[in-house]
């Protein structure tokens, strides 16, 4: 019984080791970033580990976060949020997504989030993508 108890305890301080390392990045959906840019998310680029988890902010009214049709990694599921309102997602299928606010894609409002240690997918841009979106993400892509 001993032995039971003590395993027990070994494997629940072990799932909650691990999620204590999850960490939570923090994005900005804004109107104007601290460089000038109009319509951004701030930071456009965020490199995370598998089980992190992106919380965006509501700072500015009128945007929201979604997944670009396509453009995530395979077998990850899709996201997005409503105007107006912050929400939180973790993502555990690495690769890179690409995120939009929808009202504001054509203008540019666009953020690449990274998922684990990879590289850009030579097929990300396979899709229509308005011109100031596809230079954003190849900015941010170079982070990679």
């Amino acid at each position: 019984m001993m032995i039971r108890t003590v395993t027990a305890a070994l494997a629940i301080a072990t799932l909650m080791g691990s999620a204590a390392l999850a960490e939570v990045h923090e994005v900005q959906m804004l109107n104007k970033g601290t460089d000038g840019a109009r319509m951004v998310f701030e930071p456009a680029f965020v490199q995370a580990a598998p089980g992190d988890t992106i919380k965006f902010l509501a700072t500015d009214k009128g945007h929201n976060a979604e997944t670009v049709k396509d453009m995530i990694p395979e077998g990850a599921e899709k996201f997005g949020g409503k105007i107006n309102e912050e929400f939180e997602i973790t993502l555990d299928a690495t690769g890179v997504y690409a995120v939009m606010c929808k009202p504001h894609y054509a203008m540019g409002m666009v953020m690449t989030i990274a998922v684990g240690d990879v590289d850009a997918p030579e097929d990300f841009f396979q899709g229509r993508v308005p011109k100031k979106a596809k230079e954003r993400f190849e900015a941010q892509l170079d982070n990679l």
